[in-house]
């Protein structure tokens, strides 16, 4: 039972550095490069250039909305595959204790959809982040 429980918190654990990695990705995908907001390249004495295009291309033909656009999909990528490697865990392992204890199918059925609901969760909002970085920022 111990073991289990240590299975899980790995599990959560990994899960977290994968979210956690991907979330640093799209950062910083999203905020480097000459066309961001964030980047401090223009001095005052400098004056503003006029910009014709409403979008700048940088270096190689990669415009800012590319660029979100490259940030979005790996930030759908990664929560996607994380959250189906998290519920294939969770799916194989209340099978596992299904075959164990018949008795508890139930209890251990209505809680493994409970999880599976929270893990699609998380996965729905970083596609609704995905969608934010491509028409809002």
């Amino acid at each position: 039972m111990k073991r289990a429980i240590k299975i899980k918190y790995a599990t959560a654990a990994v899960m977290a550095l994968v979210a956690l990695a991907s979330l640093c990705i799209v950062l910083g995908l999203l905020f480097a490069g000459e066309g961001s907001a964030f980047a401090e390249d223009q001095t005052a004495a400098e004056p503003a250039e006029e910009v014709t295009q409403t979008e700048e291309t940088q270096e190689g033909g990669i415009t800012d909305t590319g660029m979100k656009a490259i940030a979005a999909a790996i930030a759908v990528g990664v929560a996607a595959a994380a959250g189906a490697i998290g519920m294939a865990i969770a799916i194989a392992k209340s099978n596992e204790s299904i075959a164990r204890q018949p008795e508890a199918k139930a209890d251990i059925r209505s809680s493994m959809m409970l999880g599976l609901v929270f893990i699609e969760t998380a996965i729905i909002y970083a596609l609704i982040v995905a969608i934010l970085l491509i028409f809002v920022l």
